[in-house]
């Protein structure tokens, strides 16, 4: 398994973006105090179930509870945590549904991306791709897990961006937070890291040569094989019956 708190390694807080005369303090604290908890997150710091304690949040950055509110409420439309009545704030506990409406509409969304992207991304840009791809999957091999989390998402990221349309852009960065804890949740060994870079160069291949629809296919194909290993791994703790992790209850409950 991929220890992925030490494969992202040591957080560092994000700084505080470049301000201008229109954005207030408290906007800018919320908005960093939001990417600092969808890191921990990600990296596992907070796991699934774990409670979240906003008075405590506020407490350890010295800040009043109105940004921690704001923060969370960010969050939690992007589906990583949850408000329970009478019981409090927790980290979502991500199911096999969960995984499966995730990747249905990253596929539809990508599929259109790329088939934009691929006529018209920078050759340079791709060349660059698939340098990092490449130097991804040497590290995976050595053990070394946090080039392919930042190849990975970088990849993706890029070719939504070359497609030039910016409601995909719009959509894609909604649900990012919560599909980079679906990469991280579904990379739980080296042969998947390794997997996961020759797909990466063949999409990239594809791509280089201007064949829209190979890479097309070829993304859809890495799109699947990242949900079927996101599945067995939850299927490791999920009862077959009821698709819930262990504390949440099933559909049918």
């Amino acid at each position: 398994m991929v220890d992925v708190v030490s494969a992202f390694g040591h957080f560092d807080p994000l700084p505080l973006p470049e301000t201008d005369a229109t954005v207030s303090v408290g906007e800018l604290i919320s908005d960093r105090l939001h990417r600092i908890l969808v890191q921990r997150i990600v990296t596992g710091v907070l796991k699934p179930g774990q409670r979240i304690d906003p008075g405590a949040i506020a407490a350890e950055f010295g800040i009043s509870r109105a940004p921690v509110r704001d923060a969370l409420k960010r969050i939690e439309f992007e589906r990583l945590i949850e408000t329970k009545a009478r019981s409090g704030t927790f980290v979502t506990q991500p199911t096999i549904d969960d995984v499966h409406e995730v990747c249905q509409l990253r596929r539809a969304m990508e599929w259109m991306a790329i088939g934009l992207a691929t006529p018209v991304m920078p050759e340079a840009l791709l060349r660059d791709l698939r340098e990092e791809a490449l130097a991804a999957q040497v590290a995976a091999d050595a053990g070394e897990y946090a080039p392919f989390f930042r190849a990975d998402a970088r990849l993706h990221r890029s070719i939504v961006a070359a497609s030039g349309n910016a409601r995909l852009v719009g959509v894609q960065v909604s649900f990012d937070p919560y599909i980079s804890w679906l990469r991280v949740l579904g990379a739980t060994g080296v042969h998947r890291l390794s997997a996961s870079c020759r797909q990466h160069l063949a999409i990239l291949d594809a791509m280089m040569r201007r064949d829209r629809a190979a890479a097309q296919a070829a993304l859809v194909v890495h799109l699947e094989a990242v949900e079927q290993a996101t599945v067995e791994d939850l299927q490791q703790c999920v009862p077959p019956a009821s698709h819930a992790v262990p504390g949440r209850p099933g559909p049918d409950a």
